[in-house]
């Protein structure tokens, strides 16, 4: 069956935090603003999995079974699908494994409508994460929910911080930013290298740990270098974004 018409993705690749996916998304996404599909752009891209039209799954299969069973991705047009397949580019062992736990979850409890806690967490990872290697000072901050201190006090440790974006939805959403979009922060060892961050990961993801649901709200256009506005330490004032430990920032 042929593919849906491609739907064009307006994308400002210079935004900072798409700099580690930019040298593959940006002429991809040119493919797809010139009507190559997402599925047709990304499977050309791809050497673990096969990307499909959404059209391709089989009626009634369910998404993350068949991703395990069949090592095909169906997706569909737009911005949501085009950041997934993205990250299955860049992280392909850590989405393996993630489509690993949410299979193996679905085998064991069924597909219904309630995901238990590992499900819930791998699901909130997938399309919300942001990995975050920093010192202990500035993890310890943010635990804390002291913004000031992450992001004023101890500003000048930033520049030995990374904030790699990992999750589809939280990337989609930084098409049109605003100041109150938050992240899953999830800790990875500090100086950790590149390209050894999905091996890491694949490795880490491990039931038990994700179903204690480990991560810290990261509102992330407080990133210094990320935007603007948030040169001035006023930005920082605003507790409608900046919450005190107690008030939940994730969901924004």
């Amino acid at each position: 069956m042929a593919d849906a018409l491609a739907e064009a993705l307006p994308i400002d690749w210079s935004a900072p935090w798409l700099a580690p996916l930019r040298d593959v998304g940006a002429p991809l996404a040119q493919s797809v603003n010139q009507g190559l599909s997402n599925a047709s752009a990304l499977d050309a891209a791809s050497g673990s999995v096969r990307f499909i039209s959404q059209a391709e799954l089989p009626p009634g299969a369910a998404y993350e079974p068949y991703i395990f069973e069949s090592g095909r991705v169906p997706t569909r047009e737009g911005l949501h699908d085009f950041f997934n397949g993205l990250i299955w580019l860049h992280f392909p062992q850590t989405k393996q494994k993630l489509n690993a736990l949410q299979a193996s979850a679905m085998a064991r409890d069924g597909i219904g409508s309630v995901r238990g806690p590992v499900r819930d967490a791998a699901t909130l990872f997938d399309e919300n994460a942001a990995l975050l290697q920093a010192p202990e000072a500035l993890w310890e901050a943010l635990r804390a929910r002291d913004w000031r201190r992450l992001f004023v006090e101890l500003r000048e440790q930033w520049a030995q911080t990374q904030v790699t974006l990992f999750g589809h939805a939280l990337i989609e959403k930084l098409v049109q930013p605003r100041k109150d979009i938050t992240a899953h922060a999830y800790r990875l060892p500090w100086q950790l290298p590149a390209q050894e961050i999905d091996d890491w990961l694949a490795c880490d993801l491990e039931p038990e740990s994700l179903a204690r649901k480990p991560f810290e709200p990261l509102p992330v256009l407080g990133v210094p270098g990320w935007w603007a506005a948030n040169e001035v330490s006023a930005f920082y004032d605003d507790a409608n974004v900046f919450r005190r430990r107690g008030l939940s920032l994730l969901g924004g």
